[in-house]
């Protein structure tokens, strides 16, 4: 299924960016009454963790644009989550379908660094936050869109997260086949698709693997049954290979051990 597929998070090499010393970033967030609060990041990246999360730029949308933002409303959180383009919202769809994230906070802080005789700064794409306290920094940029001076740029950022134990990675385009699954099962990632008894039948019917029509009609009238099993599915309580084909009433479910 797709639990652990965002929690594996690498750090990326860093080269240039490990000369940049930690008393060379800043760090500038939105604090909970809506203040901004700049400072050291070795001092103020567990303030920073300890506010609701707020973005530090809003979301236009206006007349030609061509990236399109909006509101992803995230389950694990039961919170508004936005983006900037369909592709960040795709890897927003892919970080809510992990069981293991427990907050997304977009356009989350302003890292600042010291080049030469100036100030840069940089807003990454998300802040994830895991159960059991891991917490990544994400940047959207397809292969094929990243520039030199992007690459500059995440470069330092993944520096600025190794000082502090964070995981830094950038991500791009997601697979075809599995970003047209999440998108359909995201359409059941509402707990009130959660229905007793039926989640509980399904869950003793896929033990054993066996075909989605097979084990559904099991339980009971499919188009009672499914909108749970969809849920389970998101949720990853069932687990299928999502990457592997589109799903279909021979897909092979299984209960996660």
């Amino acid at each position: 299924m797709h639990g652990h597929i965002v929690l594996a998070v690498s750090s990326v090499v860093l080269a240039a960016g490990s000369s940049i010393g930690s008393e060379q970033f800043e760090v500038e967030f939105v604090a909970d009454d809506g203040e901004c609060v700049r400072g050291p990041l070795m001092t103020h990246w567990h303030l920073l963790l300890r506010c609701s999360g707020r973005p530090v730029r809003s979301f236009p949308s206006y007349r030609g644009q061509r990236s399109c933002s909006g509101w992803w409303w995230l389950s694990r959180s039961r919170t508004h989550v936005g983006y900037e383009s369909w592709l960040e919202r795709d890897n927003l769809m892919l970080l809510d379908a992990d069981p293991c994230v427990m907050l997304v906070v977009s356009q989350p802080f302003w890292l600042y660094w010291r080049d030469a005789s100036r100030w840069r700064r940089h807003v990454p794409d998300f802040l994830v936050r895991y159960h059991g306290g891991a917490v990544a920094v994400v940047d959207v940029r397809a292969e094929d869109r990243v520039e030199a001076g992007d690459a500059e740029v995440f470069v330092v950022t993944a520096r600025a997260c190794e000082l502090v134990g964070w995981h830094f990675r950038r991500v791009g385009v997601v697979d075809a086949v599995l970003a047209a699954n999440l998108r359909w099962l995201s359409g059941y990632r509402h707990p009130r698709n959660h229905v007793e008894p039926s989640a509980s039948r399904l869950a003793s019917v896929f033990t054993a693997e066996r075909e989605l029509s097979q084990g559904c009609r099991a339980v009971g009238d499919p188009i009672a049954v499914l909108p749970t099993l969809f849920h389970l599915l998101w949720t990853g309580h069932l687990i299928a290979d999502l990457a592997g084909e589109l799903l279909n009433e021979r897909t092979l479910l299984r209960t996660r051990p």
